[in-house]
């Protein structure tokens, strides 16, 4: 695994326990390379168990798997590149037997292609904590989700942390998108960005993830890294995005 790669999977790991511990039901784990971090949103991939260790700890992971597993309904187990044998039996054993694949991509920030200034009628801003809910009502119409399935995840403290800055875009009044930027290490991760589906097709989604990158790059960071959906990942290799690895993530079926 590339040094890159490392750099990058540390990053990630560090953003997301700083977010575990500020997110108002957060609850964050650490056994030898393994860890556990838990928002109690009604969502797998926020309630994780991972080691990002070119050799995981089959043995650390199973005790914190089976601690997450009591505390909520829905969680994942997630490591860097292909699962061994013997990971894909311990996720068997917990009952996650679904398993996909999440491309983490990343930029030099020098080599991000930027597109010239919109002139549509849409403004990008930061927002903190005093609008939480209003983020987190477009968050969840824009992945079209459930109503109270993020539950208090972005609530709290969280848009006030240092590390951490949430955007809002907006048409006439509206709210129609969402975007996190999250710090750590000089890289930073590009998270939530969303649509709610009636603004689709029109480069929002490139407008918010510039504007959390144009902020990254402001305060020191010199790589922006993110993991990609299909449907996203051609609008990131436009941007200058390539892959760096893939990592495996076992949710139950």
């Amino acid at each position: 695994m590339s040094s890159t790669a490392d750099r990058l999977a540390t990053a990630y790991s560090d953003a997301i326990e700083a977010l575990c511990r500020v997110t108002p039901k957060g609850w964050y784990a650490e056994r030898g390379t393994a860890r556990a971090a838990i928002t109690h949103a009604d969502v797998p991939s926020l309630n994780n168990v991972y080691d990002l260790t070119s050799d995981p700890d089959l043995g650390s992971l199973d005790e914190l798997a089976t601690e997450v597993a009591r505390q909520v309904p829905h969680w994942s187990i997630m490591v860097r590149g292909e699962a061994s044998t013997s990971l894909v039996d311990l996720a068997a054993r917990h009952g996650l037997r679904e398993r996909s694949v999440l491309p983490l991509m990343a930029c030099a920030t020098d080599d991000i292609v930027f597109r010239p200034a919109s002139t549509q009628q849409t403004s990008i801003r930061r927002v903190d904590a005093a609008e939480s809910d209003r983020y987190t009502d477009v968050f969840t119409e824009s992945f079209e989700a459930p109503e109270g399935v993020f539950g208090s995840l972005m609530g709290g403290a969280v848009l006030d942390t240092d590390g951490m800055t949430g955007y809002l875009a907006e048409e006439s009044g509206r709210s129609i998108g969402t975007a996190l930027g999250m710090q750590a290490h000089a890289a930073v991760g590009v998270f939530n960005i969303g649509v709610v589906p009636s603004a689709r097709g029109r480069g929002l989604g490139r407008m918010l993830t510039e504007a959390v990158l144009r902020d990254g790059i402001a305060a020191g960071a010199d790589v922006a890294y993110l993991h990609s959906s299909p449907m996203g990942r051609p609008l990131y290799e436009s941007m200058g995005f390539v892959l760096v690895e893939n990592w495996t993530m076992f949710v139950a079926q």
